[in-house]
């Protein structure tokens, strides 16, 4: 039997673009190699999946003696994953990315294992760039992000088949009336920011919308209103999607091409540079010059903003669909599994 090994974590976003693949490996024998963050607690809902466990090594992005030991602790991740590889044996490495994957990807190398990565965003982050030097083939979510870099492959993000599938009754029947409605969502962990903006305009937004609000675990505030759904965590997230008229988001590239290819229209408030590279900014303004969302960043929110990029979301939802049709944009799954057969090999 093929083996497969999968690595990527630190977020939801680089966890569930592998599940999404999943399927098409029926007849592997998969393999995980991440840390005892969010990808082991994902991971292991899938009997089908053998997680190995390996130390983080993980870039701290401001000047402190933690980032003298990264050397010591990667060498340490590299050593750990080498022992499970040899042992495992793989046909091809798939990595999503992230300072989980870097051991990994420098072990398989040096195991001479093919390896096929993901770029999610349109900027390539740090752990990305150490990866690009040693896979065989990066796949991108972004048509810009493959200039100049030979081993790119533009094809788009993989997509959870499931989350195409909803079925928006099943949520709609929960409404009083016939108002559109408004998709809350802030990446799996939730975001304060948004979560608390929406608390403070929960009046305005209800008297002209149905709300629903996803906060993240941990998070919920127990608000109890009519038409207005609150929920910590969606096992059935495919529902609420086809529900929703439009969404408000960050700007993960996980969510917005998940929201792309449901061609749902999408009010964008990109994560600021205080508490990232940048990189959901990118992405925000590039769906803005799209025209498949409207942006909010950070510093510029008021809730009279909201209300008024809302009321333009809606008033012309099915411009924005269109903008997202013409894309082309649609699952890509297929397209990833074919890059990622064509690099396997029988054996270490």
């Amino acid at each position: 039997m093929k083996k497969i090994v999968f690595t990527g974590g630190g977020t939801a976003g680089h966890v569930y673009p592998i599940i999404a693949l999943l399927p098409y490996f029926k007849d592997y024998e998969i393999h995980y190699i991440g840390t005892s963050g969010i990808e082991k607690d994902i991971v292991s809902k899938f009997s089908n999946i053998i997680f190995h466990e390996i130390p983080a090594v993980k870039l701290v992005r401001k000047l402190t003696l933690k980032n003298l030991l990264i050397p010591f602790k990667l060498w340490s991740s590299i050593r750990k994953a080498k022992k499970i590889l040899k042992e495992i044996s793989p046909n091809v490495i798939f990595s999503k990315g992230g300072f989980v994957a870097v051991p990994v990807v420098i072990a398989g190398q040096k195991l001479g294992v093919p390896i096929v990565s993901h770029e999610s965003d349109l900027s390539m982050g740090l752990a990305n760039k150490i990866i690009l030097k040693r896979c065989n083939a990066m796949c991108t979510t972004f048509l810009e992000t493959t200039k100049g870099r030979k081993k790119c492959v533009y094809t788009g993000q993989p997509i959870r088949q499931e989350l195409l599938d909803g079925i928006a009754c099943n949520i709609k029947n929960k409404f009083s009336n016939n108002n559109p409605v408004v998709l809350v969502i802030g990446g799996s962990l939730g975001s304060k920011f948004i979560n608390d903006k929406i608390e403070d305009a929960l009046e305005d937004l209800l008297s002209s919308y149905n709300v629903i609000h996803i906060t993240g675990k941990g998070n919920s505030n127990d608000i109890k209103r009519e038409n207005y759904i609150q929920l910590e965590y969606s096992n059935n997230l495919q529902d609420y999607y086809a529900c929703a008229d439009v969404v408000i988001a960050r700007a993960g590239s996980g969510v917005i091409n998940e929201l792309l290819c449901l061609r749902k229209p999408m009010l964008l408030i990109p994560l600021s540079k205080k508490c990232s590279r940048g990189d959901q900014i990118e992405n925000a303004k590039l769906f803005e010059k799209l025209k498949y969302a409207e942006v909010i960043f950070e510093e510029d929110y008021s809730k009279e903003l909201l209300l008024k990029k809302l009321d333009l979301l809606i008033k012309n939802k099915e411009i924005y669909k269109q903008n997202m049709k013409k894309s082309g944009i649609n699952n890509s799954n297929a397209k990833i599994v074919e890059i990622i057969e064509k690099y396997e090999k029988k054996s270490i």
